[in-house]
Protein backbone atom coordinates (compact mmCIF):
# COMPACT_ATOMS: atom_id res chain seq x y z
CA UNK A 1 0.00 0.00 0.00
CA UNK A 2 1.24 3.15 -1.31
CA UNK A 3 1.87 5.99 2.14
CA UNK A 4 2.42 9.38 1.34
CA UNK A 5 3.90 11.96 3.89
CA UNK A 6 4.80 15.51 3.83
CA UNK A 7 8.09 17.22 3.77
CA UNK A 8 8.34 20.86 5.21
CA UNK A 9 9.82 23.09 2.26
CA UNK A 10 10.16 26.98 2.19
CA UNK A 11 9.36 28.13 -0.15
CA UNK A 12 7.74 25.38 -2.46
CA UNK A 13 4.13 24.50 -2.53
CA UNK A 14 3.65 20.81 -1.72
CA UNK A 15 6.66 18.21 -1.45
CA UNK A 16 5.97 14.55 -0.36
CA UNK A 17 7.77 11.10 -0.33
CA UNK A 18 5.87 8.02 -1.55
CA UNK A 19 6.79 4.65 -0.33
CA UNK A 20 5.58 1.84 -1.49
CA UNK A 21 6.95 -1.75 0.27
CA UNK A 22 5.10 -4.15 -2.06
CA UNK A 23 6.99 -2.55 -5.33
CA UNK A 24 9.95 -1.36 -3.94
CA UNK A 25 8.94 1.92 -4.75
CA UNK A 26 10.73 5.15 -2.63
CA UNK A 27 10.36 8.52 -4.23
CA UNK A 28 9.90 12.09 -3.86
CA UNK A 29 7.76 14.62 -5.66
CA UNK A 30 8.48 18.48 -5.53
CA UNK A 31 6.05 21.38 -6.75
CA UNK A 32 7.57 24.34 -6.42
CA UNK A 33 4.85 26.93 -7.86
CA UNK A 34 1.57 26.56 -9.91
CA UNK A 35 1.08 30.40 -10.30
CA UNK A 36 1.67 30.28 -14.45
CA UNK A 37 -0.42 26.85 -14.49
CA UNK A 38 -0.07 22.90 -13.23
CA UNK A 39 3.33 22.17 -12.21
CA UNK A 40 5.31 19.45 -14.88
CA UNK A 41 8.50 17.65 -15.00
CA UNK A 42 9.72 14.48 -15.32
CA UNK A 43 10.25 11.20 -13.42
CA UNK A 44 13.91 10.67 -12.28
CA UNK A 45 15.48 7.22 -11.74
CA UNK A 46 18.64 7.17 -9.96
CA UNK A 47 20.60 5.37 -7.51
CA UNK A 48 21.03 8.60 -5.06
CA UNK A 49 23.53 7.75 -1.85
CA UNK A 50 20.94 9.05 0.50
CA UNK A 51 17.34 9.98 1.37
CA UNK A 52 18.62 13.76 1.69
CA UNK A 53 20.77 13.67 -1.49
CA UNK A 54 17.44 12.93 -3.25
CA UNK A 55 15.18 15.59 -1.87
CA UNK A 56 18.40 18.12 -2.53
CA UNK A 57 18.13 16.93 -5.98
CA UNK A 58 14.41 16.99 -6.37
CA UNK A 59 13.65 20.27 -4.66
CA UNK A 60 16.73 22.17 -7.31
CA UNK A 61 14.98 20.14 -10.46
CA UNK A 62 11.92 21.60 -9.71
CA UNK A 63 12.69 25.13 -9.55
CA UNK A 64 14.24 24.88 -12.40
CA UNK A 65 11.19 23.63 -14.12
CA UNK A 66 9.27 26.99 -12.60
CA UNK A 67 11.85 29.00 -14.57
CA UNK A 68 12.02 26.84 -17.72
CA UNK A 69 8.41 26.81 -18.32
CA UNK A 70 8.34 31.00 -17.17
CA UNK A 71 10.85 32.00 -19.62
CA UNK A 72 9.67 29.55 -22.31
CA UNK A 73 6.36 31.75 -22.02
CA UNK A 74 4.22 28.43 -21.03
CA UNK A 75 1.52 28.45 -18.64
CA UNK A 76 3.19 25.55 -16.40
CA UNK A 77 4.52 25.67 -13.48
CA UNK A 78 7.83 23.59 -12.28
CA UNK A 79 7.72 20.45 -10.70
CA UNK A 80 9.53 17.49 -10.54
CA UNK A 81 10.00 13.38 -9.18
CA UNK A 82 12.46 11.34 -8.31
CA UNK A 83 12.86 7.74 -7.63
CA UNK A 84 15.47 6.29 -5.51
CA UNK A 85 17.36 3.15 -6.85
CA UNK A 86 18.58 1.88 -10.33
CA UNK A 87 17.33 0.81 -13.31
CA UNK A 88 17.40 -2.98 -12.18
CA UNK A 89 14.08 -1.47 -9.90
CA UNK A 90 12.24 -1.12 -12.55
CA UNK A 91 8.72 -3.02 -12.78
CA UNK A 92 5.12 -2.80 -14.08
CA UNK A 93 4.62 -2.72 -10.22
CA UNK A 94 6.84 0.41 -9.60
CA UNK A 95 5.62 2.30 -12.55
CA UNK A 96 1.90 1.70 -11.27
CA UNK A 97 2.65 2.92 -7.66
CA UNK A 98 4.31 6.13 -9.07
CA UNK A 99 1.14 6.58 -11.18
CA UNK A 100 -0.69 6.30 -8.15
CA UNK A 101 1.38 8.88 -5.95
CA UNK A 102 1.46 11.06 -9.53
CA UNK A 103 -2.57 10.79 -9.31
CA UNK A 104 -2.60 11.93 -5.40
CA UNK A 105 -1.41 15.33 -6.64
CA UNK A 106 -4.77 15.85 -8.03
CA UNK A 107 -3.03 17.29 -11.17
CA UNK A 108 -1.06 20.55 -10.04
CA UNK A 109 1.64 17.81 -11.06
CA UNK A 110 2.29 16.00 -14.50
CA UNK A 111 4.78 13.82 -15.03
CA UNK A 112 6.69 12.51 -18.03
CA UNK A 113 10.63 10.61 -18.63
CA UNK A 114 13.54 11.85 -17.74
CA UNK A 115 16.88 10.42 -17.04
CA UNK A 116 16.66 6.23 -17.00
CA UNK A 117 12.78 6.43 -17.67
CA UNK A 118 11.03 5.74 -20.81
CA UNK A 119 8.15 6.53 -23.10
CA UNK A 120 7.32 2.76 -22.60
CA UNK A 121 7.53 3.50 -18.46
CA UNK A 122 5.42 6.90 -18.55
CA UNK A 123 2.60 3.98 -20.53
CA UNK A 124 2.43 2.13 -17.22
CA UNK A 125 2.05 5.23 -14.73
CA UNK A 126 -0.97 6.43 -17.29
CA UNK A 127 -2.45 3.18 -16.62
CA UNK A 128 -2.95 5.04 -13.07
CA UNK A 129 -3.37 8.64 -14.26
CA UNK A 130 -4.12 10.89 -16.51
CA UNK A 131 -1.49 13.56 -15.18
CA UNK A 132 1.52 12.12 -17.51
CA UNK A 133 2.72 13.08 -20.75
CA UNK A 134 5.15 12.32 -23.34
CA UNK A 135 3.46 8.63 -23.98
CA UNK A 136 3.59 7.00 -27.94
CA UNK A 137 1.47 7.87 -30.08
CA UNK A 138 1.46 11.85 -28.72
CA UNK A 139 4.72 13.64 -28.13
CA UNK A 140 6.75 10.90 -27.55
CA UNK A 141 10.41 10.89 -26.86
CA UNK A 142 11.56 14.50 -26.51
CA UNK A 143 15.05 14.47 -26.36
CA UNK A 144 15.73 15.22 -30.51
CA UNK A 145 13.85 18.26 -29.15
CA UNK A 146 15.49 19.26 -26.17
CA UNK A 147 18.91 18.83 -28.20
CA UNK A 148 17.62 20.91 -31.23
CA UNK A 149 16.43 23.80 -28.83
CA UNK A 150 20.03 23.71 -27.16
CA UNK A 151 21.68 23.94 -30.19
CA UNK A 152 19.33 27.14 -31.10
CA UNK A 153 20.51 28.56 -27.76
CA UNK A 154 24.44 28.00 -28.36
CA UNK A 155 23.73 29.64 -31.94
CA UNK A 156 22.51 32.69 -30.34
CA UNK A 157 25.58 32.60 -27.53
CA UNK A 158 28.26 32.22 -30.15
CA UNK A 159 26.42 35.01 -32.37
CA UNK A 160 26.95 37.36 -29.56
CA UNK A 161 30.46 36.19 -28.53
CA UNK A 162 31.97 35.38 -31.98
CA UNK A 163 29.94 38.03 -34.14
CA UNK A 164 28.73 34.43 -36.19
CA UNK A 165 26.34 31.77 -35.88
CA UNK A 166 28.88 30.02 -37.43
CA UNK A 167 30.41 26.53 -36.23
CA UNK A 168 32.18 25.88 -38.61
CA UNK A 169 35.81 25.42 -37.05
CA UNK A 170 35.07 25.79 -33.48
CA UNK A 171 35.67 22.55 -31.45
CA UNK A 172 33.16 21.63 -28.67
CA UNK A 173 33.77 19.06 -25.70
CA UNK A 174 30.86 17.46 -24.62
CA UNK A 175 30.24 16.09 -21.51
CA UNK A 176 28.06 13.02 -21.78
CA UNK A 177 26.08 11.56 -24.64
CA UNK A 178 22.99 10.20 -23.89
CA UNK A 179 19.80 10.54 -25.24
CA UNK A 180 19.88 14.36 -25.76
CA UNK A 181 23.52 14.91 -25.48
CA UNK A 182 24.47 12.44 -27.97
CA UNK A 183 21.74 14.32 -30.96
CA UNK A 184 23.31 17.62 -29.35
CA UNK A 185 26.80 16.06 -30.48
CA UNK A 186 25.46 15.16 -34.32
CA UNK A 187 23.79 18.59 -34.79
CA UNK A 188 27.23 20.29 -33.79
CA UNK A 189 29.24 18.06 -35.85
CA UNK A 190 26.65 18.36 -38.89
CA UNK A 191 26.96 22.39 -38.90
CA UNK A 192 31.06 21.71 -39.05
CA UNK A 193 31.82 21.84 -35.41
CA UNK A 194 34.77 19.85 -34.14
CA UNK A 195 33.43 17.69 -31.41
CA UNK A 196 35.57 15.99 -28.36
CA UNK A 197 33.21 13.85 -26.20
CA UNK A 198 33.48 11.79 -22.53
CA UNK A 199 30.86 10.12 -20.97
CA UNK A 200 31.02 7.78 -17.41
CA UNK A 201 30.03 5.17 -20.46
CA UNK A 202 32.64 4.62 -22.60
CA UNK A 203 31.48 2.90 -25.09
CA UNK A 204 28.23 5.11 -25.72
CA UNK A 205 30.98 7.70 -25.96
CA UNK A 206 32.93 5.67 -28.98
CA UNK A 207 30.06 4.41 -30.44
CA UNK A 208 28.81 8.58 -30.90
CA UNK A 209 32.44 9.28 -32.09
CA UNK A 210 32.56 6.96 -34.50
CA UNK A 211 29.00 8.19 -35.51
CA UNK A 212 30.33 11.94 -36.14
CA UNK A 213 33.94 11.41 -36.66
CA UNK A 214 34.68 12.67 -32.79
CA UNK A 215 37.38 12.17 -30.62
CA UNK A 216 36.53 10.81 -26.96
CA UNK A 217 38.52 11.76 -23.64
CA UNK A 218 38.39 10.40 -20.03
CA UNK A 219 35.52 12.39 -18.34
CA UNK A 220 38.33 13.17 -15.92
CA UNK A 221 39.99 15.57 -18.38
CA UNK A 222 36.70 16.76 -20.22
CA UNK A 223 36.92 20.26 -18.38
CA UNK A 224 40.54 20.87 -19.15
CA UNK A 225 39.81 20.32 -23.13
CA UNK A 226 41.20 22.89 -25.12
CA UNK A 227 38.03 23.81 -27.08
CA UNK A 228 35.66 27.05 -27.40
CA UNK A 229 32.63 25.80 -26.22
CA UNK A 230 32.08 23.48 -23.17
CA UNK A 231 28.69 21.93 -23.34
CA UNK A 232 27.50 19.88 -20.23
CA UNK A 233 25.31 17.03 -20.96
CA UNK A 234 25.46 14.88 -18.39
CA UNK A 235 24.10 14.96 -14.45
CA UNK A 236 23.67 18.56 -12.45
CA UNK A 237 26.27 20.44 -10.60
CA UNK A 238 29.12 19.77 -13.17
CA UNK A 239 30.26 23.40 -13.47
CA UNK A 240 31.91 23.84 -9.71
CA UNK A 241 34.91 25.16 -7.39
CA UNK A 242 37.15 22.44 -8.91
CA UNK A 243 36.18 22.43 -13.11
CA UNK A 244 35.52 26.31 -13.49
CA UNK A 245 39.09 26.88 -13.06
CA UNK A 246 39.92 24.08 -15.53
CA UNK A 247 37.67 25.72 -18.47
CA UNK A 248 39.56 27.06 -21.45
CA UNK A 249 36.18 27.43 -23.37
CA UNK A 250 34.80 31.19 -24.01
CA UNK A 251 31.16 29.62 -23.91
CA UNK A 252 29.06 26.86 -22.03
CA UNK A 253 26.01 26.02 -23.14
CA UNK A 254 24.38 22.35 -22.67
CA UNK A 255 21.14 20.01 -22.11
CA UNK A 256 22.10 19.25 -18.48
CA UNK A 257 19.78 20.72 -15.45
CA UNK A 258 21.40 22.62 -13.32
CA UNK A 259 24.77 23.02 -13.93
CA UNK A 260 25.78 25.90 -11.44
CA UNK A 261 26.78 23.62 -8.10
CA UNK A 262 25.52 27.43 -6.67
CA UNK A 263 24.43 30.43 -7.69
CA UNK A 264 27.62 32.06 -7.33
CA UNK A 265 29.52 30.10 -9.85
CA UNK A 266 27.38 31.90 -12.52
CA UNK A 267 29.28 35.19 -11.26
CA UNK A 268 32.55 33.23 -11.66
CA UNK A 269 31.92 32.19 -15.08
CA UNK A 270 31.28 35.87 -15.62
CA UNK A 271 34.68 36.69 -13.95
CA UNK A 272 36.76 34.15 -15.99
CA UNK A 273 35.19 35.52 -19.62
CA UNK A 274 33.25 32.85 -20.37
CA UNK A 275 29.52 33.37 -21.52
CA UNK A 276 26.79 30.93 -19.90
CA UNK A 277 23.78 30.27 -22.00
CA UNK A 278 21.45 29.19 -18.93
CA UNK A 279 20.43 25.74 -18.92
CA UNK A 280 16.79 26.25 -18.00
CA UNK A 281 16.66 28.39 -21.08
CA UNK A 282 18.34 26.50 -23.82
CA UNK A 283 17.38 22.93 -22.92
CA UNK A 284 13.43 23.83 -22.60
CA UNK A 285 12.87 22.21 -26.28
CA UNK A 286 11.29 18.86 -24.33
CA UNK A 287 8.86 20.69 -21.72
CA UNK A 288 7.77 22.78 -25.00
CA UNK A 289 7.19 19.80 -26.94
CA UNK A 290 4.98 17.86 -24.00
CA UNK A 291 3.32 21.48 -23.38
CA UNK A 292 1.95 20.94 -26.49
CA UNK A 293 -0.17 17.71 -25.68
CA UNK A 294 -1.82 19.70 -22.92
CA UNK A 295 -3.69 22.58 -25.54
CA UNK A 296 -6.53 22.78 -26.88
CA UNK A 297 -6.80 20.81 -30.18
CA UNK A 298 -4.36 18.32 -28.91
CA UNK A 299 -0.58 17.70 -30.06
CA UNK A 300 0.98 19.14 -33.27
CA UNK A 301 4.54 18.40 -33.74
CA UNK A 302 4.75 21.38 -36.22
CA UNK A 303 3.67 23.92 -33.59
CA UNK A 304 6.11 22.42 -31.08
CA UNK A 305 8.64 22.66 -33.55
CA UNK A 306 7.93 26.47 -34.18
CA UNK A 307 7.24 26.95 -30.83
CA UNK A 308 11.13 25.79 -29.63
CA UNK A 309 12.77 28.57 -32.40
CA UNK A 310 11.43 31.04 -29.54
CA UNK A 311 14.86 29.52 -27.64
CA UNK A 312 17.44 31.48 -29.45
CA UNK A 313 14.95 35.13 -29.31
CA UNK A 314 14.69 34.42 -25.46
CA UNK A 315 18.70 33.44 -25.19
CA UNK A 316 19.64 36.74 -27.27
CA UNK A 317 17.27 38.77 -24.80
CA UNK A 318 18.99 36.95 -21.72
CA UNK A 319 22.16 37.82 -23.49
CA UNK A 320 21.30 42.08 -23.86
CA UNK A 321 19.98 41.69 -20.90
CA UNK A 322 22.83 40.77 -18.86
CA UNK A 323 24.84 43.12 -20.72
CA UNK A 324 22.74 45.87 -20.16
CA UNK A 325 22.97 45.87 -16.59
CA UNK A 326 25.97 44.56 -16.18
CA UNK A 327 25.22 40.95 -14.26
CA UNK A 328 25.78 37.51 -15.32
CA UNK A 329 23.94 35.89 -17.71
CA UNK A 330 22.21 33.39 -14.82
CA UNK A 331 20.99 36.32 -12.77
CA UNK A 332 19.13 37.98 -16.28
CA UNK A 333 17.76 34.57 -16.27
CA UNK A 334 16.54 34.19 -13.21
CA UNK A 335 15.10 37.84 -13.60
CA UNK A 336 13.35 37.15 -17.34
CA UNK A 337 11.50 34.63 -15.35
CA UNK A 338 10.60 36.07 -12.22
CA UNK A 339 8.91 38.83 -14.23
CA UNK A 340 6.79 36.67 -16.08
CA UNK A 341 5.90 34.77 -12.21
CA UNK A 342 5.24 38.42 -10.89
CA UNK A 343 3.34 39.52 -14.01
CA UNK A 344 0.70 36.04 -13.47
CA UNK A 345 0.49 36.96 -9.15
CA UNK A 346 -0.55 40.38 -9.66
CA UNK A 347 -3.12 39.44 -12.15
CA UNK A 348 -4.65 36.90 -9.82
CA UNK A 349 -5.16 39.59 -7.11
CA UNK A 350 -8.27 40.78 -6.48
Amino acid sequence: MLQITEIPAEGYERVCRGVDTASGLHAIIAVHSTALGPALGGMRLWPYESRAQALTDVLRLSRSMTYKAACSGLDLGGGKSVILGDTSFKSTALFEAMGDFVDSFGGSYITAEDVNTKVEDMGIVATQTKHVVGLAGKSGNPSPVTAMGTFLGLQATIEDVFGSAELAGKTVAVEGVGAVGSIYAKLIAENGGNVVLADIRGEAAARVADEIGGTVVDPDEIHAIDCDIFAPCALGGSLNDETIPKLKAKIVCGAANNQLLEARHGEELRDRGIKYAPDYVVNAGGLINVYNELVPGGYSEERAFNRVQSIRVNMKSILEMAREEKICTSVAADRFAEARIQEALAGHQP
